[in-house]
């Protein structure tokens, strides 16, 4: 039996249900560019005040020296979220030797690619894993994408609106298994609708020359009068086969069915050797260059919108976790940095995904064929580079639809569950900001890309004199921050502890690195 949008809003609107929607549970991942006043990329390393990038579990590294990334602990508070991003930035910038944060995802000027430093975590065998997983990026992929940011938003539902889900649609297996199931039917509806958020997020349409140095692309860039490049319709540059994507991957057929098909799928995935990537050889003078020559050298080279995960123990992979635990949270990974807030992700972002993440949930979702699959990633894809075309068509199951119909569509729906998650929350605020970006849908001047754009345009401002009139904003922003959820002297403690940790980890290791990753590939 099939269950409608109607069918859930009418069942959690009861009294019994409604309070099970304040429990969604939210964590950001925010990266974020070091830089030099200048708005050039920073030479500094990861300062010792800041912890361990390997074992601090607030601050630590992504893919160089120079891209801090921040973590929040998990909340179901919205305002709790953003105050922990501001306390754990204003902790950072007071401890990074006078460097900035780029407030884009796409880098600011970077004079060569050899000055972008890898991310460096220990003499561990973990650690230089690590190290060497990003080796192999930088010779698959080149270094500049090893600077390129985004906002990762992680999401789940309480167990007890899960319960109430799952006796509403009569099924009476173990939770964990419904839970998993239900998030599967929600990652698939992301694929269908999830070209929504580039377009209303995408703050990307732009880059600095100095990005494309030896790089090979077939993009018809044109110039701005202040010198940045720009794609005229483009939402996302990041997403885009300049930002984070793997063209090797084309040809994996990762399954988002069940988490049994993910798993194999993906297990699958990481064992498929790839001539181009062989080419680099594993070694070079004794140093690796990467961790295999495989399409995917390990699970995290997966680029996705959306992953289905639960956290790790202790050497495990996030497949072997899913396999054992079920999924636990789903992570989006498609959000831009947003340039207009010094969090890089506003509150009413965060609203938004609560209603949009929710309607998937609720929306009805059949498993997918691969032929389903390439048409929803080529919605996504036409939208991250033409997505404010006017003229712009994209595929619904065979109809072509614009956006501003198709959005209508979505929104429609998304207004019900705004309202449902108000009532929730005795608030207004789900419904107001779901109408403020449905005026973005007839508007594409309003979204981020659009207001960007229009500013590098009419203003006579570069991309990179645009950006450090924010990153300054913003520094003097956080310097005024008043910490609120954490302090700094808990901060300072939290690095000390993790500078230890990581000493610990390291005198603990009983083989050697290639034995380590023997053994770690052959479970």
């Amino acid at each position: 039996m099939t269950f409608s949008i109607s069918d859930f809003i009418a069942e959690f609107s009861k009294p019994s249900n409604l309070s099970t929607l304040t429990g969604i549970n939210r964590g950001l991942e925010r990266e974020t560019l070091r830089i030099k006043a200048d708005g050039h990329l920073s030479e500094q390393s990861h300062n010792p005040a800041l912890g361990s990038a390997l074992t601090n579990p607030l601050i630590t590294t992504d893919y160089s020296e120079s891209l801090l990334e921040f973590i929040t602990p998990v909340s179901n508070s919205i305002e709790e979220s953003i105050a922990q991003l501001k306390d754990i930035q204003k902790f950072t910038l007071s401890n990074i030797g006078g460097d900035h944060f780029w407030p884009m995802s796409m880098p600011c000027v970077v004079a060569k690619e050899d000055d972008i430093k890898l991310a460096q975590y220990g003499s561990s065998n973990v650690g230089k894993m690590k190290t060497v997983y990003r080796q192999g990026l930088k010779n698959r992929y080149g270094s500049m994408m090893q600077v390129i940011s985004g906002i990762h938003f992680n999401f789940s539902f309480s167990e007890e609106f899960h319960q109430k889900a799952q006796a509403m649609l009569g099924d009476n297996g173990p939770l964990q298994d419904f839970i998993s199931d239900r998030y599967f039917a929600q990652i698939r509806n992301y694929k269908r609708f999830g070209w929504l958020i580039p377009y209303l997020f995408g703050s990307s349409p732009a880059l600095c020359p100095t990005f494309l140095q030896g790089r090979e692309h077939n993009f018809d860039f044109k110039k701005a009068p202040t010198g940045c490049l720009y794609l005229e319709y483009a939402t996302s540059l990041r997403m885009s086969d300049l930002g984070y994507t793997n063209s090797e991957q084309s040809t994996l057929n990762i399954c988002y069915n069940n988490v049994d098909s993910y798993v194999a799928s993906v297990k699958q995935a990481i064992t498929l050797a790839s001539e181009k990537f062989a080419s680099i050889g594993l070694k070079k003078n004794g140093e690796y260059q990467q961790l295999n020559a495989n399409i995917l050298q390990i699970e995290n080279e997966l680029y996705a919108p959306i992953r289905p995960k639960r956290v790790t123990k202790a050497g495990q992979k996030p497949s072997e976790a899913l396999a054992e635990g079920g999924v636990q949270y789903i992570e989006v990974r498609a959000l831009d940095v947003n340039p207009f807030i010094s969090t890089g992700i506003s509150r009413e972002q965060m609203y938004f995904m609560d209603v949009f993440l929710t309607f998937l949930y609720f929306q009805d979702s059949p498993n997918m064929t691969p032929d389903e699959f390439r048409v929803t990633t080529e919605n996504t894809d036409k939208v991250i580079l033409t997505g404010r075309d006017p003229q712009l068509k994209l595929n619904d199951s065979g109809v072509a639809k614009s956006i501003p119909l198709w959005g209508q569509e979505i929104f429609e729906n998304l207004v019900t569950i705004a309202k449902l998650l108000d009532d929730a929350h005795q608030s207004t605020k789900y419904s107001q900001v779901v109408a403020t970006e449905y005026n973005k849908i007839s508007n594409p001047e309003l979204t981020p890309s659009g207001l960007i754009l229009n500013d590098l345009l009419t203003k006579g401002r570069g991309i990179i004199g645009w950006s450090l009139e924010r990153a300054e904003k913003y520094q003097r922003e956080l310097e005024q921050w008043e910490y609120q959820i954490f302090n700094e002297k808990y901060l300072q403690q939290l690095a000390s502890e993790s500078l230890a940790e990581q000493a610990e980890i390291e005198a603990g290791d009983n083989v050697d690195f290639d034995k380590f990753l023997e053994d770690y590939f052959s479970r």
